[in-house]
């Protein structure tokens, strides 16, 4: 709220802004957000899977299956944020996907609300570094890449460096699940798999409220769906995987758990009470979040940094690159992953052509660099999802965990590659 305070004010005294317009213009853009949305909706979300009891069947499940591997939970929400990315493509559908499922497993199996919801949130920008991604098509509409670049060249890029940012998110994965002490779920609280399905099968509906929004989106049934919308304009956008996850999920929560909730209507106005919290600062993170973001873009900020770049032709390469890191990283925070693509895409893709990098070398460091959207505060999707998905009621304290373990390792592995030092496919 106060750094909103000051980019007003800043507006305002050195840009001839006026106030009451900058005001209304961020409020009606924050309004439409559906981040904002979703961001509720999984909070109640969470809140519903845990009054029905529905979290402790489905871990018994997963337990089954994989309980016997110390921080499990974690390994497979890693690995699953980039499998899921290689099919949607879309940083904060990833986190809401995956995170509906393991977070609450890992709560379950002994990892921390917030190590979970950071453990989601920071690796789902393997969504951006794993192709298909939004950021990969947008990056290869720009004219100077496509002149030098082809699709099928960047897709095996990213996939090679793809690998080695798993393999380090993995280790992260068990440096995390050594300093919390997770361990393997001991033998007498792993049921035998036919016996975990057969008393707790109930709960795999809630897949349901992840596979169909997917089918409604991707692959021949998103096709045909989009097909029948199309006569009416804008109806084929209108299905959004963030937004109807949360709320098909919630739907079938409440069929399977029908029983553990309440029935008259002293006990759903108590149930509905009970909610109340997880929206206090959850809400307000967001909607600040986006106005700080729509008020930097009216201060031309991207502009700015173009001329920065513009001004650094004939310095080192080194300090070019270390500019281009600094400058996307801090852009993320505010912005997201195809904003900053957006603005400045082309931008850095010609100033790191002219150190001497090769087209998907460039290409490839780039995309790695914005897939930081899901781990550089405050303006994150992926974290306020999480966080609402584990119960942080407070998102910030997830913050460190994800610069120091997540967007800085991410930074030094663009900066290995931009160096040379490791090594892309096709460069």
């Amino acid at each position: 709220m106060w750094g909103v305070i000051v980019l007003l004010l800043i507006g305002t005294c050195f840009d001839g802004k006026n106030l009451w317009v900058s005001v209304k213009d961020m409020t009606l853009y924050a309004g439409k957000q559906e981040v904002v949305y979703a961001g509720m909706a999984f909070a109640f979300m969470a809140y519903m899977m845990e009054q029905t009891g529905i979290i402790d069947r489905l871990v018994n499940i997963l337990n089954a299956l994989l309980g016997r591997l110390p921080g499990g939970s974690g390994y497979v929400a890693t690995i699953g944020c980039a499998l899921f990315g290689m099919i949607n493509g879309v940083v904060t559908a990833s986190t809401a996907a995956i995170g509906a499922v393991t977070i609450p497993w890992m709560i379950e199996s002994g990892w921390s609300r917030e190590r979970a919801a950071a453990i989601v949130s920071g690796n789902g920008g393997l969504g951006n570094i794993f192709p298909p991604s939004s950021v990969m098509l947008l990056f290869l509409g720009f004219e100077a890449v496509s002149k030098e670049l082809s699709a099928s060249q960047l897709y095996v890029g990213l996939m090679g460096l793809g690998a080695i940012v798993l393999a380090v998110r993995l280790f992260i994965v068990f440096i995390f699940a050594r300093q919390e002490g997770v361990k393997a779920v001991s033998e007498d609280k792993i049921m035998p798999i036919g016996k975990a399905l057969r008393e707790n099968g109930s709960s795999l509906i809630i897949f349901l409220g992840v596979a169909i929004p997917l089918l409604h989106t991707m692959g021949p049934t998103g096709a045909w769906v989009k097909s029948v919308l199309a006569p009416t304009k804008g109806a084929a956008k209108a299905v959004s995987l963030i937004y109807y996850i949360p709320l098909l999920i919630t739907f079938f929560t409440i069929i399977e758990g029908w029983k553990s909730l309440p029935h008259t209507p002293a006990g759903i106005w108590k149930l509905v009470q009970g909610s109340v919290s997880r929206f206090y600062d959850l809400g307000a993170l967001l909607f600040f979040a986006f106005c700080s973001s729509r008020l930097l873009t009216k201060l031309h900020m991207s502009e700015e940094f173009t001329a920065i770049f513009n001004a650094m032709s004939g310095m080192s390469p080194i300090f070019i690159i270390l500019t281009i890191c600094g400058i996307i990283t801090a852009m993320v925070g505010p912005f997201n992953a195809t904003a900053t693509t957006t603005a400045m895409g082309a931008v850095c893709f010609a100033a790191m052509r002219s150190i001497g990098l090769a087209p998907v070398t460039a290409a490839v460091a780039f995309i790695n660099l914005v897939s930081n959207q899901s781990c550089v505060p405050p303006n994150s999707g992926s974290i306020y999802i999480a966080a609402s998905i584990a119960g942080v009621e407070e998102p910030t304290r997830i913050f460190k965990d994800l610069v120091l373990y997540y967007a800085i390792p991410e930074v030094i592995i663009v900066i290995l590659v931009c160096l040379k030092i490791i090594p892309i496919i096709g460069a």
